[in-house]
């Protein structure tokens, strides 16, 4: 496993040779990737499976052998058990991790493999019924004196039956799938209207998500924190708790940010939930790596919300912070080996955070991206001046991002001393992190790191909702940042000038060595600078508007153009930005912590002049219902010359599992229908037309 830290133990060297010599990974991504590192340390050769979509895919290269599965949709591959039973046959594999997702909560996969005398690396099938169904796991917590939340745990059919008991509940209710997970078929209700719309939508996603429609209603808990803990059992009774993780950075419910341990726990909480997970974990004969997800007041009261009965994808952040390694453990349970780690040894030391890295445009409401990444520059993997930095990831450069399944690119997780030395790694890591081809949430990301309110943890599952409640935009560049800009802009334009000069046989000897006065624009906010070159550095020097010097900065980097990573240093300090020229037109678009910026240096005469033109006019485009994002029509609200009034549904459009209603921003008239149910879209495509 990469960029371990120090002193984590390393058992597979510890413990005895005997275990499989091959298993299989019923997955694909990181999580296949994850498994294929820690096989590998621990000697055990892999078998990826792959779909059409999949065939050149980062764990398709790293496993040992691959078999093709099926088509792209993963209910004609990836979902089919009996596929990967026949792979496993085909290649003498002895077992098989699910990774997460997928076949890893359906209790049917792991009875099918035990008839087959193959090993499920993962628990036993009677635990998956009882904790991986939401209803019946909330039964068992209930039985087991776990904490829960108040609701109503049968099953329900039909709307009105759903409203009316959302109306007995007390809004706000939570809407959610039973066989559910990663945030879908979850809906928030706050009126009996909300209630209708969302137990559709909810049933609607769990059937085309899990191939099981049902949902339940609880108690929405106001202002909550989403903390879970991290379980370990073996098959021979043992059970221990390898602390918590809080999870409330989440956006539509999907996790975003997740960070171990969590800033609001006291050792007496931490220890209260720890035995509660672990007695629930006893009850059902839990025999494997799992977790136990609970809602908190801030007051730090908690109730049950469900278990996963699987490897969880943030599961790295505990991994920094307890120096275990997750998977080898599964695997070792699996073989049917002790637990060698007792509760007494598990000891949390220093902070993680990890952030996932999604194929989104934050800028666009964080709708779904696809296409080809032209670039993928992750930061290196190190372990260094009590800093880790880990990427766990399973693309490559040149690899397609598909719209048939999960966006995720990456987790990118830090580990430092304290928590805000591990957010200051994670920012500077996230500001080193090249991707170009396709839009992506890290400048959504980096911002987070540097808010307020996540640097002083007063967190809760609304926070992206209440901090950006319209939507994402970049940060104004100003201050420090906005000076680091404009050095990392006129060092830019001092390395082209002197190419171009060189190409052009235009450079004379101690021409390079000359000032030169310049303009940078960020975002058309003009600084005049003056450049000059010592050694290896250019000088940047600020001047006010009389062309008196203010400030000068020493910029040394060995970046050249092309490269989507800006690396150097400022006046001795190590700085990231990521950079991509404009197509077409002069210009670089430079990131940094938080803040984007159009940059563009000229000769003062040309800033002058550039002052003067007219600004471009954007297309009105509000007589327009555009797709947000490449996707399929589900279903068409409306007809032509329906009269239609603000916040009511137009269309429904299903991207990357996610179904996303569009409403209606004002009231009009439809005049025209561009597109019918079951229609691929692209990107900005027209849906329909108001008169």
């Amino acid at each position: 496993m990469p960029a371990i830290p120090a002193g984590m133990r390393d058992l597979a060297r510890e413990r005895s040779v005997r275990m499989f010599k091959k298993i299989l990974i019923a997955n694909r991504g990181e999580i296949a990737c994850r498994v294929v590192k820690t096989a590998r340390r621990m000697g055990i050769k892999t078998v990826a499976v792959y779909s059409d979509a999949d065939k050149d895919a980062l764990h398709v290269e790293m496993a040992d052998e691959a078999v093709h599965i099926g088509p792209p949709a993963a209910a004609q591959s990836y979902l089919l058990i009996d596929k990967i039973i026949a792979a496993c046959k085909q290649t003498g594999a002895e077992a098989v991790h699910p990774g997460y997702g997928f076949l890893s909560e359906r209790a049917a996969f792991p009875t099918a493999l035990a008839a087959e005398g193959i090993v499920f690396i993962g628990p036993n099938s009677h635990a998956i019924e009882a904790m991986g169904d939401k209803i019946e796991s909330k039964k068992a917590a209930a039985a087991a004196n776990v904490s829960t939340v108040p609701g109503n745990l049968g099953v329900i059919e039909t709307v009105e039956d759903a409203v009316r008991v959302a109306d007995e509940i007390g809004y706000p209710v939570m809407i959610k799938a039973s066989a559910g997970g990663g945030g879908k078929g979850m809906r928030i209700a706050h009126s009996a209207d909300d209630v209708a719309e969302g137990f559709r939508a909810s049933r609607s996603e769990a059937k085309s998500s899990f191939g099981d429609d049902r949902v339940f209603i609880e108690k929405f808990i106001v202002n909550p924190r989403h903390i879970e803990i991290q379980v370990l059992g073996d098959k021979h009774g043992n059970v221990i708790y390898l602390g918590e993780r809080e999870c409330s950075i989440q956006r539509r419910n999907q996790k975003v940010v997740e960070e171990a341990p969590s800033p609001l726990l006291d050792e007496a909480t931490r220890k209260a939930m720890g035995e509660q997970s672990v007695a629930l974990a006893k009850a059902v004969g839990y025999d494997s790596a799992g977790t136990v997800e609970f809602v908190a007041g801030q007051d730090k009261s908690f109730y049950f919300l469900e278990m996963n009965t699987r490897l969880q994808v943030e599961h790295p952040v505990t991994e920094l912070v307890t120096g275990v390694d997750l998977v080898e453990q599964m695997i070792r349970v699996a073989y049917g080996e002790k637990l060698a780690i007792r509760q007494e040894d598990v000891k949390l030391t220093g902070w993680a955070i990890e952030s996932r890295v999604y194929a989104e445009d934050p800028y666009r409401n964080f709708l779904p991206s696809i296409g080809r990444l032209t670039a993928y520059r992750p930061p290196a993997e190190s372990s260094e001046n009590g800093i880790t930095v880990r990427n766990d990831t399973g693309v490559v450069e040149g690899g397609e991002i598909s719209m048939f399944y999960d966006p995720m690119i990456a987790k990118l997780v830090t580990h430092g001393p304290d928590r805000l030395s591990a957010i200051e790694a994670q920012g500077a890591a996230l500001d080193a992190f090249g991707i170009d081809g396709i839009q992506h949430n890290i400048p959504f990301l980096t911002a987070l790191m540097e808010h307020p309110r996540w640097r002083e943890a007063r967190l809760s599952t609304g926070f992206i909702a209440e901090e950006f409640p319209d939507g994402f935009a970049p940060r104004k560049a100003q201050g420090e940042i906005a000076e680091t800009l404009v050095a990392i802009a006129a060092q830019i334009d001092w390395l082209t000038q002197e190419r171009r000069r060189e190409i052009s046989n235009q450079l004379r000897k101690g021409a390079a060595t000359k000032e030169r006065l310049r303009t940078v624009l960020l975002d058309g906010e003009p600084t005049r600078v003056e450049t000059s070159l010592d050694g290896d550095a250019v000088i940047v020097r600020t001047l006010d508007d009389s062309a008196k010097e203010t400030a000068a900065r020493r910029v040394v980097t060995g970046w050249r153009p092309g490269e989507p990573v800006w690396a150097g240093e400022i006046d001795g300090r190590k700085i990231w930005a990521q950079v991509r020229k404009r197509q077409s037109v002069y210009g670089y678009d430079i990131a940094h912590r938080g803040v984007a910026v159009y940059a563009r240096v000229h000769g003062e005469r040309i800033a002058e002049l550039l002052a003067m033109m007219p600004e471009r006019v954007v297309p009105d485009t509000s007589k327009l219902l555009l797709c947000p994002m490449p996707g399929l029509v589900v279903s068409l609200a409306v007809t032509e010359g329906q009269e239609v009034k603000a916040g009511e549904t137009l269309a429904v459009v299903e991207a990357m599992k996610m179904e996303n209603v569009l409403r209606a921003e004002r009231d009009g008239v439809i005049e025209k229908i561009n597109v019918k149910a079951g229609d691929s879209l692209a990107v900005d495509a027209v849906i329909l037309e108001f008169a």
